[in-house]
C-alpha cells in the first residue's frame, strides 16, 4: 500500500474513530496521525487472531483501521487526561 493510501485510510479511520470516541474530531492532522497509527495497531491485533490485517483500500481494511484507531484514541485519552 502506498503512502497516499495510508494517509487516506488513516484520515477516514481517524475521523470515524474520533467521532465514535469523543463525538468531536481531534483536528485533521491529529485524526490522520491517530488513524494511521490505529491502522497499524488494528492490523497487528487482527493478525494475532490469524486473520489478514490491512489489505488495501477496502471495507475490511477500513474496519480494521477504525477498530485500531478507537483503541489508540482510548489509550491516548487515558494518557492525556492524567
Amino acid at each position: 500500500m502506498g503512502i497516499i493510501s495510508w494517509i487516506i485510510l488513516g484520515l477516514i479511520a481517524g475521523f470515524i474513530g474520533s467521532k465514535i470516541v469523543n463525538k468531536t474530531g481531534s483536528g485533521m492532522l491529529m485524526d490522520i496521525v491517530l488513524g494511521v497509527v490505529g491502522a497499524v495497531v488494528g492490523g497487528y491485533l487482527v493478525s494475532l487472531t490469524g486473520n489478514q490485517g490491512i489489505t488495501g483500500l477496502n471495507l475490511w481494511s477500513l474496519l480494521v483501521a477504525v477498530v485500531g484507531a478507537i483503541v489508540v484514541l482510548l489509550v491516548y485519552r487515558a494518557v492525556a487526561s492524567r
